[in-house]
């Protein structure tokens, strides 16, 4: 399905616009700017190299547009010290590509942006800022219990060059998002908002109007030797549609059933999302390893009573050096049974213990230093602590903290707003 992107649109249009005159209107701009005391000293890059004056935060020519594949490339060099986790330079520049080809970035599920001077050339307009965004679907339902299905956008990859900080290019980059996405949609469905993880603590976003949500915690598990237990089944690759779509149907229908007088939102744990992951996880260790992980996650139980987790294998440093923060990340929990008797709960707590130990010995067998599951559920906590499994509970204050602006029903300042599912899988 095509999507409209109108704001987007009509920057672009205005930014790749090019006459025979247009160096010469760009350098006036330049010129009046100057005088007009728009622009302080310092320099800015651009795709090739080029010093232009650093315009001020506050210009009227400042906008978001879409880099072209020079300036894009230059983005990435620019942020790989930040992001290029266990890769060398042209790894991380051909995993962007890579990434590009996935379900979720197919068809501009992904955008890259950049904060520019409209007024200038592509390739040769400074690069003030970047992001990415990346479409998602959500399952929402108001306070009176209706459910929708509706478009929310994701932000991520927020990008200021060091040497161009503490100048409010951070801000207005946020500013222009919050500005365009409202607009956008993809056929009736809507855009009700956007969210981001923020690996600055919890004030920055909150002050350009992301909300933090309250609960951002995660239990942890220690790698540990033994055989993949009995109750548990590796899931392979092939297995992943399937049970994304015997999970979204189960989302879908306890969203639908949520007692009414609050307000819910929950991206929906599709195939896609998972792809995005796996893909990541594959080029990583295919460079690291020259293999890829083939176990996806662990299943146990029959049908109805099922229990799963999807993970992935993340290298934050390659894993002979000194890190202990590569992390095997369990992307989502599934119980398929929410109301279980005494006796199938006995069964539930055997299941997910068979699970979490099958993600232990995957954590060692790939060199990995713990196991991360984001946000369990009530559920998901009790057969945990019932396990006998040593675990530790981290509430996180400055990294991954969940935000979201809301623009649906009841506008920005609708405080009760509940994140379903909060888990890993919806950080993209």
């Amino acid at each position: 399905m095509a999507e409209t992107h109108d704001a987007r649109s009509k920057e672009v249009g205005t930014s790749l616009i090019i006459s025979s005159s247009s160096d010469i209107t760009a350098r006036l701009h330049v010129s009046a700017a100057m005088q007009q005391g728009l622009y302080p000293g310092a320099k800015a890059r651009d795709a090739t190299g080029g010093l232009h004056p650093l315009p001020k935060a506050q210009a009227s020519d400042l906008c978001l547009t879409i880099p072209t594949q020079e300036e894009l490339e230059a983005v990435h060099k620019l942020s790989f010290a930040q992001w290029g986790d266990s890769l060398t330079l042209p790894q991380y520049l051909e995993e962007s590509v890579h990434l590009t080809g996935v379900p979720l970035a197919k068809d501009d599920g992904m955008v890259s942006w950049i904060l520019t001077d409209r007024n200038q050339l592509p390739d040769q307009r400074p690069i003030l800022g970047s992001c990415e965004t990346f479409r998602k679907r959500a399952f929402v339902i108001n306070e009176q219990g209706q459910m929708s299905e509706n478009i929310i956008y994701g932000i991520a990859s927020v990008f200021v060059n060091p040497s161009h900080r503490s100048q409010g290019y951070g801000s207005r980059l946020m500013h222009e998002l919050a500005r365009v996405i409202p607009e956008w949609h993809v056929g009736s469905l809507r855009s009700i908002g956007s969210i981001l993880y923020s690996d600055i603590g919890k004030n920055y976003y909150e002050k350009h109007g992301w909300r933090t949500f309250p609960v951002n915690n995660h239990i942890e598990f220690d790698p540990m030797h033994g055989p993949i237990p009995l109750h548990a089944r590796q899931i392979q690759a092939e297995d992943l549609p399937q049970l994304c779509q015997d999970d979204e149907a189960m989302a879908r229908k306890m969203m639908a059933s949520s007692p009414p007088g609050k307000s819910r939102i929950m991206i929906v744990p599709d195939v896609d999302h998972m792809l995005w992951h796996t893909s990541k996880e594959e080029f990583a260790c295919q460079k690291i390893f020259g293999r890829v992980p083939q176990a996806k996650g662990a299943i146990a139980g029959d049908k109805g009573c099922r229990i799963w987790a999807i993970w992935v294998h993340r290298y934050y440093r390659h894993p002979e050096s000194s890190s202990v923060d590569n992390t095997l990340y369990i992307l989502r929990f599934v119980i398929e049974n929410q109301t279980p008797t005494p006796e199938q709960l006995q069964s539930q707590i055997q299941y997910a213990k068979a699970i979490l130990q099958a993600a232990q010995a995957e954590a060692v067998d790939w060199q990995l230093q713990c196991i991360k599951l984001w946000h369990p559920t009530s559920l998901v906590q009790r057969v945990v602590e019932r396990s006998g499994l040593d675990y530790r509970r981290v509430e996180r204050e400055e990294d991954s903290i969940a935000s979201l602006r809301w623009f649906g029903e009841g506008g920005a300042e609708k405080e009760d707003l509940e994140w379903v599912a909060c888990e890993k899988y919806a950080w993209v």
